[in-house]
């Protein structure tokens, strides 16, 4: 299994190719679209070059698909488990779900593709 240095190495390089950013400014913490300026297409971009760094699939809307419209009460709480990179305080009741990717920041990338090379490992 790759260590955590080595996908946030690799995230953030696929990151600064796709957006055109300077390194220094692609952080764990760093938000792709308030910070690094990303716009949806540029996600996709990103997912690309992950898939074919690492030889892993990911899934396209992820969080998404589990949930419906806009967030209740329990379900911001469950978002804030599963990305729990995210300021809190952005996930409310009501957050738009397609909203979503607006959160995204290089960490959740980082643990995106983790959860994809546990799941590839399980599956052989």
């Amino acid at each position: 299994m790759i260590d955590e240095k080595e996908i946030l190495k690799k995230v953030q390089e696929s990151i600064v190719e796709a957006l055109g950013v300077d390194e220094e400014e692609v952080t764990p913490g760093a938000v792709l679209f308030d910070d690094l300026g990303a716009e949806s297409l540029d996600l996709l971009d990103i997912v690309f070059r992950l898939e074919k760094i690492f030889g892993i699939k990911i899934p396209r809307g992820g969080i998404q698909q589990d949930l419906d419209g806009a967030l209740t009460a329990r379900g911001a709480e469950e978002l804030k488990k599963r990305m729990p990179e995210v300021d809190g305080e952005r996930i409310v009741e009501g957050f738009r779900i397609d909203d979503i990717p607006v959160l995204f920041t290089v960490q959740t990338f980082v643990n995106i593709v983790k959860r994809s090379l546990a799941e590839k490992e399980t599956a052989h």
